[in-house]
């Protein structure tokens, strides 16, 4: 309960409050200030300017809240929590009138490391809140930050120091999206191809063609805008939206091939405003070298210009772009108000007869002409309608990317289009498709018009039928000009939209190549990530897009290139289209985009219109973009780019799993499909590897493998070990190429977490069924418990009817101490390497020379170099062997990831298991590692049928299509082992015996009781065949596969109850010792293999 009401006393309490309490002993002078402060709209106690105490005041009295601080509460801060050693000034936290540590929704909370709009804090972890809270616990204010990762920001900022920067100058939804979006869909094919198109097409397909491309920008308009709308947006335009959409593998194709686009776009350009030029100068017979390197001449000066307004700065940059609109409406402009100006003589004669409905009539139907037709004319057209993602590429520089995107791109397509539309129509409407430009080429009287308006309206322009005229729609690209009511400002125009165009291009590439090189996905390129000024300018990627446009300007090959750029742009949209099907497609929760307008299908209908516009506008262009996309696909692929965005790729891949495996329920079991799916129990898989590797030697691309730790101790400390470190043993899983998963349990004992394992690992039929693990090396001198858990185990495994596979090598398979070892003598190795490097700087800062340099370096080795104490050379010598043996011990644990060579692999098949024994092999056989082996089978048999047992068994194999190299057919297995071997079995079971049949009745109970687990001389006696059998086994063994490469053997079960633990390790310990890699398996008895199609 709150223990001071009365700071709730203020008449109208707001119920959901946030206080801050400052305890402390000192009196505190009451603050002056307001007297009515108004209500606080944040609960953020820690400055972002300068991390001291932010307080907010309810209305009402301000004196309640300074009592109130000097009376002090228990509770916390919402952000970091570190010890305090003050008493003076302790903050705590009061929320909804409670003492808690607890965290109100906050957006600092859900912010990325580096944002730039706020400070990433961190909330109390849910260790916080549900553990006991320490007494005498204090926290400072927040002055720290967190990665997404949870590691601490102190590292982070200087990496984003540039982002940081970068929040000075931004841009509104107009000037930043709309202008830059209609600038660069208006280019120079509204003034000199459009006349020619719909003369082409008429006004009828004219129209449908303008629409057609309209429906494809449109399309992808929508998805743009409901990605962008999908979270914040940072810079990179279409390769951040494609990438954060559909991973790092689409993104860094497109984005690098998007970004080269933009650069060569901006020499096709400046090309088309320099042709313009050029043909100015030539018609004042002007030229200053040839037409030809006039265009090279004008080009490269304008790149120049343009590169100087472009690296002044993105305000130089918006304010150039605006007045190049303004130029290009009074153009467009001039161009209507011409259609309505009366027309002269002059224009007549070039068939430009002002709004006639003839014309009209005329011209609504098609008349393609040169080989022309609908999609030739489309593909002309289709350029001019892109350049909707001008605003999208400066998305970095946009103050609100989520609401500017949508709404500027949209406007801009829906304002351009309607232009172009009314372009189109007012021209076909006033202008025929052919004039001579003769003023004297009037109609005679009487002469038969055969329905031309042309000579309707007193002109006869039949002529052009016999040859080709100069004037019209279709002969005459100055169209607009002649029809404009001032010819110049038509020019004026052209400027623009070139300009304009080219300057849109000249920021959007380095802007998106910045991005693509910050992500760090091609490592070569990271040196363009760089920006620069307030504003983060990538001056490196102008240099170099200045650098491409001039050598594409120079080469003057454009009409080659032109159609592979229009590509690149068309595959940048099918991109974004499909990016929007597949979030969608995805079900993702995390796909909640704010702009709603859109649908899944019809991003996938944009998305196969662009791809099969590509092939519309240049089929061999197409090809080039789509090999040149797959080859940076497969790299960015085969480089694994260390990044993780929350891609749809990976919601669609969690999506396909789910469905598969609940697929794979309606599925029952055929003894065909089996595949052994093993639980291994490795630990930390990097402290036993090898066994990892035999494991994942059968299990790679044929089964699941789940690598399990179990944590004993208290609960507290495993819980936050095991938490702690499941990421890195996964990730280390994945660094080593083992297809396999990392799972870990916290339990009492070994044996609780075993069985914990064995019933709850898997998911519907993808469930573990055979139980792998190592054998207990030093049963000898564990205790009782540990040998009873580890045989508990066994047991537990047979009990929920798994395989069970015991795995023994010689040297063991634990190199945890090895490990340890070798960590430590790498950080001796750095303090060195560093000792040694400060020594050298102070040597050469030092470097004085003549005697008296001599002896300051003499006196500085006398310090730094001691006389070694004798102690130390003992441990120099004991660790030289330690570190032998360590790296025996690491030699020995990578044994199975070596290539076997030529050798056998002994299957000593003695009981039948259902098959596990037999397949567990063959699988290893197809291995790469293993392949030079060959199998050799050994079984049991009676001495007077050995040839009739082993027809029966290459009979069996056969069926089973197993191969075999040969066939043994022990028939002295029964037989007794010779003494010395019997002699070693007793000694070893001697400390465990408990000899009761020595001692009197009394005193034989007594041991019973206190030793349970030790063997009695009653279970050594009814076991003695059994005992003789694993020990004339191991000679066998000797005999025969002493020089295999690998040994699977049956493993004998002990009956629960009846044989105790150590006389079945002595049985385990006696049958594989002295032996190479030994697999005792023993299958749960249901049959794994079959000879039945």
């Amino acid at each position: 309960m709150n223990n001071s009401p009365n700071v709730f006393s203020d008449p109208s309490p707001n119920r959901f409050q946030v206080n801050v309490i400052n305890e402390s002993h000192e009196s505190t002078a009451p603050s002056t200030g307001d007297p009515n402060p108004q209500c606080y709209e944040e609960t953020s106690f820690a400055d972002e300017a300068n991390n001291r105490l932010r307080v907010s005041y309810r209305p009402g009295n301000r004196e309640l809240y300074d009592n109130f601080f000097q009376n002090g509460d228990m509770a916390k801060t919402d952000g970091s929590f570190h010890s305090y050693d003050t008493h003076s000034n302790t903050y705590y936290l009061k929320t909804f009138g409670h003492n808690t540590v607890d965290a109100i929704p906050k957006i600092d909370y859900y912010r990325n490391t580096g944002s730039i709009s706020g400070i990433k804090m961190t909330r109390p972890s849910i260790m916080d809140i549900h553990e006991q809270l320490a007494k005498n616990i204090a926290v400072t204010s927040v002055d720290k930050f967190t990665k997404a990762d949870g590691t601490t920001g102190g590292e982070a900022a200087p990496k984003n120091e540039e982002e940081t920067q970068g929040g000075f100058v931004k841009f509104g939804w107009v000037k930043g999206v709309l202008v830059r979006c209609m600038l660069n869909i208006w280019g120079v094919m509204l003034f000199i191809r459009l006349s020619w198109i719909v003369g082409q097409a008429g006004i009828g397909l004219g129209v449908i063609i303008i629409l057609l491309a309209t429906m494809v920008t449109s399309i992808t308009g929508l998805s743009t805008s409901a990605i962008a709308t999908n979270g914040f947006v940072r810079g990179g335009g279409a390769y951040y939206l494609i990438s954060r959409s559909l991973g790092p593998e689409f993104g860094g194709s497109i984005g690098l091939i998007f970004a080269f686009a933009n650069a060569v776009a901006v020499a096709m350009y400046v090309v088309g405003f320099a042709e313009t030029v050029v043909e100015l100068l030539k018609s004042s017979n002007a030229i200053m070298v040839d037409e030809s390197n006039d265009i090279r001449i004008i080009g490269a000066i304008t790149v120049v210009v343009l590169l100087g307004i472009s690296v002044a700065g993105m305000e130089w940059e918006a304010k150039a772009q605006v007045i190049l609109l303004i130029i290009l409406l009074i153009a467009i402009l001039n161009f209507f108000i011409g259609t309505v100006i009366p027309s002269g003589r002059d224009k007549k004669a070039r068939g430009f007869f002002n709004y006639q409905a003839s014309i009209f009539a005329e011209n609504f139907g098609p008349d393609f002409r040169d080989g022309e037709g609908f999609f030739s004319v489309f593909a002309i057209f289709f350029p001019a309608a892109t350049g909707i993602l001008a605003g999208a590429n400066i998305s970095g520089d946009l103050e609100d990317p989520q609401g500017a995107i949508p709404k500027g791109t949209m406007l801009a397509i829906l304002i351009t289009t309607v232009a172009y539309v009314g372009v189109a129509i007012c021209a076909a409407a006033c202008v025929v498709r052919d004039a001579t430009g003769n003023v004297n080429d009037t109609v005679v009287s009487g002469m038969n018009c055969n329905g031309s308006s042309a000579c309707a309206l007193g002109y006869d322009f039949s002529s052009c039928k016999a040859q080709t005229c100069g004037y019209g729609l279709m002969n005459n690209f100055q169209v607009m000009s002649m029809v404009s009511g001032f010819g110049p400002l038509i020019t004026a125009g052209i400027f623009s939209a070139t300009l304009s165009s080219a300057l849109a291009s000249l920021v959007s590439a380095p802007k998106v190549f910045q991005a693509l090189c910050k992500d760090n996905i091609y490592r070569a390129l990271h040196f363009f990530a760089k920006g620069y000024g307030k504003n983060n300018e990538p001056i490196r990627g102008y240099v170099l897009t200045f650098i491409i446009a001039m050598a594409f300007i120079l080469i003057a090959e454009l009409n080659t290139i032109a159609p592979i750029i229009s590509n690149f742009f068309l595959a940048s949209y099918a991109l974004i289209n499909f990016s929007c099907f597949h979030a969608s497609y995805a079900k993702s929760p995390g796909w909640r985009p704010a702009f709603r307008y859109y649908n899944m299908w019809v991003s996938l209908f944009g998305a196969m219109l662009c791809c099969g516009v590509m092939f519309v506008i240049n089929w061999w262009a197409a090809v080039i973009t789509y090999a040149i996309e797959l080859f940076l696909y497969i790299y960015v692929t085969y480089k694994k780019p260390e990044v993780n965005w929350g891609s749809s790729a990976q919601a669609l891949y969690y999506v396909t799993a789910i469905d598969g495996a609940l697929e794979l329920t309606t599925v029952d079991d055929h003894v065909k499909n089996f595949r052994p799916q093993c639980i291994v129990l490795t630990g930390g898989p990097m402290t036993r590897p090898a066994l990892l590797d035999i494991t994942h030697s059968f299990t790679k691309n044929n089964g699941l493998c789940i690598c399990c730790e179990v944590y004993t101790g208290p609960r507290k400390l495993c819980v936050k070990e095991m938490n702690s470190g499941m990421a890195t043993k996964q990730a280390w899983l994945t660094k080593n190429k083992r297809k396999a998963f990392y799972a870990a349990v916290a339990a009492d004992s070994f044996r609780d977490g075993v069985r914990s394992l064995l019933q709850a690992s898997g998911l519907g039929r993808i469930r573990p069924n055979t139980l792998v693990l190592g054998f207990k090396r030093d049963w000898r001198d564990a205790t009782a418990a540990q040998v009873e858990n580890y045989m508990g185990t066994i047991h537990d495994a047979f009990d929920f009817e798994f395989g069970v596979i015991i795995v023994r090598i010689s040297q063991g398979f634990d190199i945890s101490q090895a490990l340890q070892v070798q960590e430590e003598l790498k950080k001796l190795e750095q303090e060195r390497q560093a000792l040694e490097d400060t020594i050298k700087e102070s040597e050469c800062e030092e470097g004085n020379y003549g005697i008296r340099g001599f002896f300051r370096k003499a006196t500085k080795l006398n310090i730094t170099k001691r006389a070694p104490r004798k102690g130390n050379s003992i441990n120099t010598i004991s660790s030289i062997h330690v570190g032998e043996f360590n790296q025996r011990l690491l030699e020995v644990s990578t044994q199975f990831k070596k290539k076997q060579g030529k050798g056998t692999i002994d299957v000593w098949w003695l009981f039948d298991d259902g098959g596990l024994i037999l397949l567990i092999p063959y699988i290893l056989t197809l291995r790469k590692k293993w392949q030079d082996c060959k199998l050799r089978i050994f079984t049991g048999g009676k001495v007077t049928h050995l040839e009739e047992e082993k027809l029966r068994m290459a009979s069996l194999l056969n069926k089973f299509r197993i191969k075999f190299a040969d066939i043994h057919i022990i028939g002295d297995i029964n037989m007794k082992p010779n003494k010395e071997s019997w002699k070693f079995f007793e000694e070893m079971i001697e400390p465990y015996r408990l000899h009761e049949s020595c001692k009197d009745l009394t005193t034989a109970e007594k041991l019973k009781r206190e030793a349970p687990w030790k063997i009695t001389d009653a279970e050594l006696e009814a076991f003695k065949e059994k005992s003789y059998r694993q020990v004339r086994l191991n000679e066998l063994l000797q005999e025969h596969s002493r020089a295999a490469n690998l040994v699977v053997l049956s493993l004998p079960v002990a009956r629960k109850g009846t044989v105790s633990d150590l006389l079945y390790m002595a049985w385990l310990e006696i049958l594989s010792k002295n032996l190479p890699p030994v697999l005792l398996i023993r299958g749960n008895h249901k049959n794994v293999l079959t000879f039945y199609s």
